[in-house]
């Protein structure tokens, strides 16, 4: 026995082919996912039409009328040779399609495919767009299960599917992520119909057309700027090949590696100032970096992009395993103890210290502060902070006490050592502590100098006490003066 499956195309009998007609003309008992279609009101008189829609109205999810449509007709498919017509084409946009080939091919069920047009090819003519200009195509159902869409927003995009406005909401607020709430959209009803509609609105007003309906499609232009990860990986590819830029074409991972330090460092300091433009510009400094290194990487053939991208995927899913798996957790301390464990099992095959993992290019005291907690970790700490306290008193005598420069040094670094152990102690940052300490000086340091421009003083010729009271007054009047 077998099932045939028919696409209806997606208007009228007029875009049925001359196959699907002959076929469903012959047939006594049509098989419809839906009635709801214009083709079925052409369809041959005396055929028997049993549509699903029934299953619509009372299954609780989308994943249970294709499971019982499924079904359905696997039973009579088995018995008997039946025909099912779908909107469009049987491969573009039907889940029951993709679950009924799969389960007829496990049980041994023949199936046959009778193309049809799909709402593609007149969705394309409605906004008179060539579908070999990147177009991209997606269920905008399964779209809105995503946080950020998988969209290439160099190139255009057809959702079809938007079947309600409660949809196109949910749509809209996906799309978001990627496109900016003006972008215009094309919004296309009943393609291929006499009763075609294109509506040009921003994309933001999706949700507002009062024609959506189980025929509309969207249609996403590419934004006017390359914005994606991949041209931005292109034009550095670009810039490292025969045709690019001198510059580019001459650097090497290790004479990339001041650069990038800067660029993570004025990255670090966009977020201290609360400079959000700073951070956008700074974020797009460092991405650039990370593209060089991995531009790099992919010339000598060590590794790719993809690889990059593909092992962080796998590895932040395997470290979540209460988001990406069946365990549970209590607070973000389990977690973290969660995260710890899982690096130790990955990292089981080679010896192990308790004090691996910490990057040796770490800025100072963020290094010394990492290590000082993954010992922790393992028991080596104080019972309580009084034990911090007294070896802080003991290392500043060994350095009053240091007799030469080299023995001061020595001692100085056990004491900014110890400092650290009490910022952990504290529950501070001790690389943020000092950076936030350093800005302060340098605002009040740079205020200090402006009052002195008014006053018409010339700080090098000031004594140390008036350098002090200017300093006083500069903390007095808090951090608001400007320059005139």
């Amino acid at each position: 026995m077998s099932i045939t499956i028919v696409g209806l195309g997606p208007g009228n009998g007029r875009t049925l082919t001359l196959e699907a007609w002959q076929l469903l003309s012959a047939a006594e008992t049509v098989y419809l996912r839906t009635a709801r279609h214009p083709a079925v009101a052409d369809l041959p008189d005396g055929v028997r039409l049993v549509s699903f829609d029934d299953v619509y109205d009372t299954a609780v999810s989308f994943e249970a009328v294709y499971s019982q449509i499924v079904d359905t007709l696997l039973a009579h498919g088995r018995d008997q040779d039946i025909l099912y017509a779908v909107p469009g084409h049987p491969f573009v946009g039907e889940s029951t399609v993709t679950r009924l080939a799969a389960a007829a091919n496990e049980q041994g069920i023949v199936m046959r495919i009778v193309p049809g047009l799909s709402f593609v090819e007149p969705s394309l003519t409605a906004v008179r767009v060539d579908a070999l200009d990147g177009l991209q195509i997606f269920d905008a159902i399964e779209l809105t299960h995503f946080h950020y869409p998988p969209l290439n927003p160099d190139v255009p995009v057809l959702l079809g599917q938007v079947y309600s406005r409660m949809l196109a909401s949910e749509l809209k607020m996906v799309l978001a992520a990627v496109y900016p709430p003006q972008h215009p959209v094309h919004l296309i009803h009943a393609a291929g119909t006499v009763v075609e509609q294109v509506e040009s609105i921003p994309l933001y007003a999706i949700d507002r057309s009062p024609h959506i309906d189980h025929l509309s499609s969207l249609y996403v232009p590419a934004l006017p700027a390359a914005s994606s990860l991949m041209s931005l990986a292109e034009t550095v590819a670009h810039l490292r090949s025969p045709e690019g830029c001198p510059w580019d074409q001459e650097q090497t991972p290790q004479s990339m590696r001041t650069g990038f330090l800067e660029e993570a460092c004025e990255v670090l300091d966009a977020l201290d100032a609360d400079d959000v433009a700073g951070l956008q510009e700074e974020l797009g400094d460092l991405l650039y970096h990370v593209l060089m290194q991995v531009q790099m990487a992919a010339e000598v053939e060590d590794f790719t992009l993809t690889d990059v991208i593909a092992g962080i995927e796998t590895k932040l899913k395997r470290r979540h395993p209460h988001v990406w798996g069946d365990w549970q957790v209590d607070d973000s301390a389990h977690v973290v103890r969660n995260w710890e464990m899982l690096k130790k099992q990955e990292k089981a095959e080679k010896p192990a210290s308790a004090l691996d993992g910490v990057p040796v290019s770490l800025p100072a005291l963020a290094r010394s502060q990492k290590i000082q907690h993954k010992a922790a970790q393992v028991g080596f700490d104080w019972p309580d902070i009084s034990g911090v306290y007294a070896k802080l008193d003991e290392e500043m005598a060994e350095l009053k006490a240091a007799a030469d420069a080299d023995q001061r040094a020595e001692e100085l670094g056990d004491l900014l050592f110890v400092i650290v152990n009490l910022a952990r102690w504290l529950a501070v940052d001790a690389e943020s502590c000092l950076r936030e300490a350093t800005g302060k000086f340098s605002r009040r340091f740079q205020l200090t100098e402006q009052l002195a421009r008014q006053r018409g003083l010339h700080m090098p010729e000031m004594s140390l006490a008036a350098l002090d009271a200017l300093w006083e007054e500069v903390k007095e009047m808090g951090d608001v003066m400007r320059d005139a």
